[in-house]
């Protein structure tokens, strides 16, 4: 093996394990937030706009993070920054003793995904195969979730401990996500000299198409896990069933995203995307319908599959449109676009929730099946 191959694997691997301490202590905390949520008086709403703030109060600073690296011409100090700043308001999070609070908090600690974008251009410095190379990444950030489910559920199912200490335990656990990035070599590219507009500007057509694509794609698909707990506790009355279905939603997704990373690399993103965009639809428009426990549970596993499918190869398929000098830029682009998305996919899934979950589904249905025709008029590049 060349080196160059060497020092490619080592990048994409310490990036991986920073991931996999971070996501450890993140999904110690997602499972629990709308209970904990719920438990301080918040309500289907408040669950709403914490899981678009979760992504979207910070698409600015994934925008800002991935154009200032593009600038500078380095990405490790934005990576380094960005955990930091997941692991500090962690540890302000266990403090919350209010739902506002924890709105807050929680988006706050997003402000570290301004490492995203720089974090994701160095994995595509690193390797040819993007796909793989960001299914690779994908796969040890959702290994963590699923040591991270398994911890919680240990942590409260055995030792009865309080969700306040359990997400001090996880922003401890975190912390360690700081180590690996020591040992991850920082590839300079070439400085860009232009603007912020002037960058977004330089995107193609082609890019802001599919971007626009992808945020149809996520104001149905915002982070409806955090519903679907709750509509398993609601189903089963235990808060430990719902825990234990994460946990193995979360197995699904780590164990289908390389093979689906690989085969976006043979067959193109586009056709691979479509079968994520259709199968989400399909599992969407069954909750409409089908209410049984046993199915419920299982479109919630099958769930997982959408995530593999989809998450890794956007961000390849982003990175396939964009150009050598921008690349930051493209991807903090998609990141932050998708963010605010996210933000009124949440919202509006909050209200509808809080009206009858029924409907809250018709509405992820009907725009799930936009987002398939949408895409049908994306061009990969050659």
């Amino acid at each position: 093996m060349k080196k160059g191959v060497k020092e490619s694997f080592r990048n994409i691997f310490f990036l991986g394990g920073s991931s996999f301490f971070n996501d450890i202590g993140s999904e110690m905390i997602t499972p629990i937030i709308p209970f904990y949520t719920i438990a301080l008086g918040g309500t289907g709403v408040a669950v709403g706009l914490i899981s678009g703030l979760r992504e979207g109060l910070s698409s600015l600073f994934k925008i800002l993070g991935g154009w200032f690296s593009d600038r500078i011409g380095k990405r490790k100090p934005f990576v380094f920054l960005g955990y930091f700043l997941s692991v500090i308001f962690k540890f302000f999070l266990a403090l919350a003793h209010s739902w506002q609070a924890i709105i807050s908090f929680i988006s706050l600690e997003r402000f570290g995904k301004l490492r995203d974008a720089p974090r994701d251009v160095i994995i595509t410095q690193s390797t040819k195969k993007t796909g793989k190379g960001f299914a690779f990444h994908q796969a040890m950030d959702t290994a963590g979730a699923i040591i991270g489910t398994l911890l919680v559920i240990f942590l409260f199912w055995k030792l009865q401990l309080e969700m306040q200490t359990i997400i001090f335990i996880a922003a401890g656990i975190s912390a360690l996500s700081l180590i690996p990035l020591f040992f991850v070599k920082e590839i300079n590219g070439k400085k860009t000299k232009l603007g912020f507009l002037k960058g977004i500007k330089k995107i193609s057509p082609r890019l802001k198409y599919f971007v626009f694509v992808a945020s149809v794609f996520t104001l149905a698909n915002f982070g409806l896990y955090l519903f679907l707990l709750l509509l398993v506790k609601e189903a089963t009355g235990d808060i430990i069933i719902p825990l234990i279905i994460y946990a193995v939603f979360s197995f699904v997704y780590a164990f289908f995203a390389v093979p689906f990373g690989n085969l976006s690399d043979k067959i193109g993103r586009k056709k691979v995307l479509l079968i994520g965009y259709i199968l989400f639809f399909a599992i969407a428009l069954t909750f409409v319908f089908l209410h049984n426990v046993i199915i419920l549970i299982s479109l919630f596993v099958l769930y997982g599959l959408v995530y593999a499918i989809t998450q890794p190869n956007q961000k390849a398929f982003v990175s396939d449109l964009s150009g050598k000098k921008i690349k930051g830029t493209a991807l903090g682009f998609y990141a932050s676009v998708t963010g605010i998305v996210n933000i009124l996919g949440g919202l509006i899934a909050g209200i509808l929730w809080d009206v009858n979950y029924v409907l809250m589904f018709a509405f992820i249905s009907a725009v799930a099946f936009i987002s398939i025709i949408l895409l049908g008029f994306v061009k990969e590049k050659k």
